[in-house]
């Protein structure tokens, strides 16, 4: 399974984890956040930055999520790019989220195509009078599930930095 960071202005990637926790009935494994705060330095977010993909990577490589492109998140983000087997995109979102965690079994491109599906998917236009469908169309074939290396006792990976 692919790992997943998520690099954003704090306390956004905190917030997502979150989110993912909840959505999950617990915390998935691998699942590492960088909370980037206005006084960071940007050299040590790096430094950070490339340890937690080190220990959150798996067979299928690691994806990295962050919140803006341009921002100081994604520009520190951008960095890992370069590494071998991670793969790295602006505009997270909710949805985005979901589905990456939901598909990070399936090969590292796969995941990519599905987790930008799931972003894109998930923004919609709500108008007075509109019902939600019955079933996220944003999940998909994908029905959140805890997968067996769950950890529901401990919060990974978390930091302000």
């Amino acid at each position: 399974m692919a790992g997943i960071l998520i690099i954003a202005h704090a306390p956004l990637a905190t917030a997502l984890r979150d989110c993912i926790a909840h959505v999950y009935g617990g915390l998935p494994a691998r699942i590492g956040v960088i909370d980037v705060s206005p006084d960071c330095d940007p050299a040590e977010v790096v430094a950070f930055a490339y340890s937690e993909i080190e220990r959150l990577k798996e067979e299928n490589g690691a994806l990295v999520l962050t919140d803006m492109f341009g921002a100081t998140p994604s520009n520190i983000a951008a960095r890992l790019a370069t590494l071998p087997q991670v793969r790295v995109l602006a505009g997270v979102n909710l949805p985005m989220l979901l589905r990456a965690v939901c598909y990070r079994a399936t090969p590292l491109d796969t995941l990519v195509d599905k987790a930008l599906s799931g972003a894109t998917k998930g923004v919609q236009a709500i108008v007075p009078g509109s019902s939600p469908p019955a079933c996220a169309p944003v999940m998909g074939d994908c029905v959140p599930a805890m997968p067996p290396e769950t950890d529901l006792t401990h919060k990974q990976g978390s930091t302000s930095l």
